[in-house]
């Protein structure tokens, strides 16, 4: 979603990395580009004039126009102020709430109420918390029934009390079942509308009254840009929000509803969704995503998505088998696996700092179904030939080839470039290549096969990284 006005607010950081010193000419040159850049995004006016004012007020001070690295300050400056434009406030849920907790998802139809309470319930449960499902929504045909689905798939408990289409009786069946049961959590699904208006309101509010929520989160859909933010200022008007969940992130919308909410609405926001999976509900970071737009990476993120889908005596295993010698394709299949559980590459790369501009160029995007591919040649060999490569004589190469949808060339490629791998990984796992092997025992720990190929690098002749071409 930032995509745009990350690669525009880049683009104006590499021409003062060029000069040797700033003035107030290329200040203002700089700060006219970063103008029309936020406004493209989408983002609120005067939140822009707000913004360009306060960073004018610094990039003006004697101390950065005499700096040596006028590019590095008016960077910081930047950021600095991005992160302003979020507030102090971390992402989340209120620190202290009674229990059972509830939490009670406000917003427009169409907004994603119902697929953000099975994220944030199996957010939840991740977290060790027990939630309890209910729906109000008992005009939208099937409303219940998705809410039912969705949360089977977390293996979360949901109240359906059979026959009771009264909103309020529903919530407040589930609280008192929540309480009797031990649950320690009741997330709320509520109904919406296409637009604001009383009787919404006036169902919301008898709800609010009856279960006495901690959390009244407003789910806005971030590709609505603008309306989302004025609908938001509405409701938290009328219901008084304790925070907002941005929504469909990983689309290609401008991105100015993030930029614009805190400043605008003066609410919070709790969590950002970015995808269509239960597991794509975050936590919002402010400076996580400021660092992704500034094209600066986000670690911590790409490691957290990693920690979720990796398991720690597979990891072990898997770095016993490094240090032995014996990474198999069985094991490689594994990892592309894990990677692919990740989330999209493209996502992956955004988070891994210096990657950014290499995701934009249309020539180095990584091409997922190269992952099938791969995949389906070594799934296509039989379990001795996974083991053991140096079986695959001739013969066996024609029929994995037929048997994946492939040609013998394929096949061919892939078991040069794994035995290439296999020589570089028996290098790192007796700490053969300089300082290599000590950095990574300085990592947090996850499987080495997952790290063994950066998506989207350009691969030198006869290199490992080519099993993942690049379109």
């Amino acid at each position: 979603m930032f995509d745009s006005l990350s690669n525009r607010l880049q683009d104006v950081f590499k021409s003062l990395r060029g000069e040797l010193r700033l003035t107030p000419e290329l200040v203002e040159t700089a700060l006219r580009e970063i103008r029309l850049a936020l406004l493209e995004a989408d983002v609120n006016f005067k939140v822009v004039k707000a913004f360009i004012d306060r960073v004018r007020d610094r990039a003006m001070d004697q101390e950065v126009l005499k700096s040596l690295t006028p590019g590095q300050q008016v960077t910081k400056i930047v950021r600095d102020e991005l992160l302003a434009l979020f507030g102090d406030a971390q992402g989340g849920l209120v620190p202290d709430a009674p229990k059972p907790r509830v939490i009670i998802l406000l917003g427009l139809q169409g907004s994603g109420k119902t697929t953000t309470a099975s994220k944030l319930g199996a957010w939840l449960a991740r977290q060790g918390r027990h939630p309890l499902m209910v729906s109000t929504d008992v005009r939208r045909p099937a409303a219940i029934e998705q809410l039912a689905v969705m949360s089977a798939k977390a293996s979360l408990k949901v109240f359906d009390p059979a026959g009771n289409l009264d909103p309020v009786s529903r919530a407040a069946g589930a609280l008192a079942e929540a309480k009797k049961t031990g649950f320690d959590t009741v997330i709320v699904d509520t109904a919406g509308r296409l637009h604001v208006d009383d009787e919404l309101m006036d169902e919301l509010r008898a709800i609010a009254d009856a279960v006495q929520p901690s959390d009244r989160l407003y789910v806005a859909d971030a590709m609505t840009g603008q309306d989302a933010i004025n609908s938001a200022g509405e409701f938290n008007r009328r219901m008084g929000v304790t925070g907002v969940v941005l929504t469909k992130l990983d689309g290609d919308a401008r991105g100015g509803a993030a930029l614009s909410v805190v400043s605008v609405v003066g609410v919070p926001i709790a969590f950002v969704g970015s995808g269509e999976r239960l597991e794509d509900l975050e936590l919002f970071h402010p400076d996580r995503i400021v660092s992704r737009m500034l094209g600066m990476g986000d670690v911590l993120s790409l490691i957290e998505k990693a920690e979720q889908v990796i398991d720690r005596e597979e990891a072990e295993a898997l770095e016993q088998k490094l240090k032995t010698s014996s990474f198999t394709l069985d094991d490689f299949r594994t990892q592309l696996k894990t990677i692919r559980r990740m989330g999209p590459l493209e996502n992956l790369l955004g988070m891994i700092p210096g990657m950014g501009a290499l995701k934009q160029a249309a020539e180095h995007k990584p091409d997922e179904k190269q992952l099938g591919r791969v995949e389906a040649i070594i799934s296509s060999m039989t379990q001795q030939e996974r083991k053991n490569h140096l079986l695959l004589n001739g013969s066996r190469r024609k029929r994995i080839a037929q048997g994946s949808g492939t040609s013998v060339e394929d096949v061919n490629r892939l078991v040069k470039q794994f035995t290439e791998m296999q020589k570089v990984l028996k290098m790192m796992g007796q700490g053969g290549l300089p300082g290599m092997a000590k950095g990574m025992k300085a990592m947090p720990r996850m499987p080495q096969g997952a790290m063994a190929m950066p998506e989207g690098r350009k691969r030198k002749k006869g290199g490992p990284w080519g099993l993942i071409k690049t379109r």
